[in-house]
């Protein structure tokens, strides 16, 4: 019963968030980023989201996976809370030269896959030595 307690004066506390979160404080999904074969495979965890909130875009090069996880309980006292609702947003620079006809994505039980057709097939970049500064 005192650990009960304790959750709720936690959560009456300040273990809320106390303000709406906007797309400048958008919660970020999880992702893993991997080759598979020549394509660059992005998984994006997005539990509780349904596919028609979600957008992916490519724009300068930089790939944009937007939505929102809607269907946060309203009228709550919070123990613990560790999921967020809301907008979301993941950005991430893909290799110079890919454009959207070479994009594909798809969405099941909550994650969300693009995949990048070429996009692992680029040269590493090159390393260049680091000397040391003589006066």
């Amino acid at each position: 019963m005192s650990e009960m307690a304790r959750m709720r004066e936690y959560a009456e506390g300040g273990g809320q968030e106390d303000q709406r979160r906007t797309h400048a404080t958008a919660w970020v999904p999880t992702a893993d980023i991997f080759a598979k074969d020549d394509d660059l495979v992005i998984r994006c965890e997005l539990a509780g989201v349904e596919r028609e909130d979600v957008e992916v875009s490519l724009s300068g090069g930089v790939l944009s996976i937007d939505g929102e996880r809607r269907g946060e309980p309203e009228d709550v006292t919070y123990y613990a809370r560790e999921r967020y609702y809301g907008h979301f947003r993941r950005t991430m620079n893909l290799p110079e030269g890919i454009d959207g006809s070479r994009i594909s994505a798809s969405f099941e039980n909550g994650l969300l896959e693009v995949t990048v057709q070429g996009g692992a097939d680029h040269p590493e970049p090159e390393r260049i030595q680091i000397g040391s500064r003589t006066s």
